[in-house]
Order: structure tokens, then sequence, then C-alpha cells
């Protein structure tokens, strides 16, 4: 065949372009995952919750603020999905304007503990020694505190508001992390990849950072999932006590606690928004026990 004929033929087909490398493994591991229909609600809701802590005015065309009293404890309708409250803000608005609150508190307060809690369970495992018997009595002494009382202790010492009620609750869950880690590390030291590593010449931290936090990270995500799930009702409970974001902020919490006078009248005051707090917290517990399924 000629140049010029080889110009005139017709080209072949491409193949089609499919996703290689880490797109392929992402794609491969969410495949099985969309076939469940649990997995999927669960994650439609959180996903929804996410949008509603970062744009809730796309979700609501009410202000979570304005006070209309000829419309107060109006049921659940048409117009009000959640009703109105006692002083006629409608509370459908005001849940999406509270998952700002209750979330942000609850990833500052998962944050913190993350952070602090693989700190000691690094230390502890990777050291060892007298180090980690002196920082797993620590551990040991925050778990045999009850967690909510450790949290208004806290609160107590460090003043009322979104970020101490956040710090507070991290605090009684930094021992669930340092353990977890510690047993990962303590595990994955010893295999034969981590040893011929240091053989070859690596330094610890290098080995540390390359080999074993990056295979300890499981556990931990799903310990992380669910530990979200706990901060939201710890952050709740306390807010449900008084010691949350001041009025007229809407907190989750706070929402619950203003409906409590009117459980015979207007029982969807308080049981509407304690019935989202609680689809989102069996939402990331689903998600955390599926994870967990996939890993084994």
């Amino acid at each position: 065949m000629t140049a010029f004929e080889s110009k005139l033929a017709p080209a072949k087909p491409s193949a089609p372009w499919r996703p290689r490398g880490r797109y392929q493994r992402v794609a491969d591991q969410l495949k099985p995952l969309l076939r469940r229909p649990g997995f999927v609600l669960a994650a439609a809701l959180l996903l929804f919750t996410l949008l509603a802590a970062l744009l809730p005015s796309l979700l609501s065309h009410f202000d979570p603020y304005a006070t209309l009293p000829a419309a107060k404890l109006i049921a659940p309708n048409a117009q009000h999905w959640f009703g109105t409250d006692e002083l006629g803000r409608d509370l459908y608005t005001r849940v999406l304007y509270g998952a700002r609150l209750s979330v942000s508190a609850a990833l500052i307060a998962v944050g913190l503990a993350l952070i602090c809690g693989s700190a000691i369970g690094v230390l502890a495992g990777f050291i060892g020694g007298r180090l980690d018997a002196l920082l797993m009595r620590l551990i040991d002494v925050l778990l045999a505190l009850p967690g909510l009382l450790l949290a208004l202790a806290i609160v107590a010492a460090i003043g009322f508001g979104t970020v101490p009620v956040a710090i507070a609750v991290g605090v009684g869950i930094i021992p669930g992390f340092a353990r977890t880690i510690r047993a990962q590390v303590l595990r994955i030291k010893t295999l034969p990849y981590v040893e011929a590593a240091r053989l070859g010449g690596a330094s610890w931290p290098r080995t540390l950072l390359r080999h074993v936090l990056p295979n300890a990270w499981g556990p931990v995500a799903v310990l992380a999932t669910l530990d979200i799930g706990v901060a939201i009702m710890a952050t709740a409970a306390l807010s449900f006590l008084g010691f949350g974001a001041a009025p007229p902020s809407a907190e989750w919490g706070t929402l619950i606690a203003n409906g409590r006078h009117f459980l015979i009248t207007a029982p969807w005051v308080s049981l509407l928004p304690g019935l989202y707090l609680a689809l989102v917290v069996f939402s990331l517990n689903h998600i955390a026990r599926t994870f967990e399924e996939i890993q084994r």
C-alpha cells in the first residue's frame, strides 16, 4: 500500500477508554458496594447531610431564625415538612442548618481523637518497653471513666459552646484510637516485609511512614467512621443538657431539648429531629460495618 492509499484508508476504531491503575482499583472496590441497597441508602443520606452542612440554603428557602408566632406548632405538611416549633420556625430548615454545627463538632472530636490517639498508639507500639506500659496505664485510666461524665467535667472546666463540647467528646474517644493503632503497629512491625525494609537500610521513621502506618489505616478508618456517629450522639446529648451553642443556634441536641415540653401536644418538635439524628448515626454504623466486612 502506497503512502497516499494509507492516508485514504479508514482509521481503525480506537479502543474504548477504561480507567487504569488507581482508578480501576477504586472502581472495582465500589462495584460490590453499589449492589447493596442498604449501603446506597446510607451513603445517600450522609451525602444529603453533608450538603446540608455546606449549603443548607440550597435545600430550603425558609429562614431558620425568623419567628412567626401565628404559625407556631403547625403539624408536618406539604409546606413545612417537619412542622414548626413553638416560635413558628420551620423545623426542617433548622435541622438542615443544625447539620453544620453537629457535623462540625463531630469531625473536630474525631479529628482530635485520631491525632492524639494515633500518636499515643504509635509511640506505645513502636517503641514499647516502659513507655508502652506508661501510656497504656494512662489509657486504662481514661477507659475507667464514663465517657459522658468525663465530657461533662471537661466542658465545665473549659466552658460551654460547640468547640468545647467537641474537645470534651474527642478526649473521651482517644483510648479507642490509641489501642487500635497500638495493636496494628505491634502486628505489622514484625511482618517479613518490614524486616526486609530494615535490612535494606530503611530508617525507623521511613519504615513507619512507608510500611507500617499505611497498612494500619484500614481498621482505623472503620473506627473513625463509627466514632463519628458516637461523637454526633455525644455532642447532641451535651447540647440537650444545655452545654452546646447558645440559642437560637440550631444544634440537633438543642432542637430535641426545645421540644421536650410539647411531647403531648406537638410531638414532632422533638421526634423528627431526633429521628433524623438516629438515621444519620445508623447510616454511619452501617457503612462502617460494610467496610469491615469487605476488609475481612
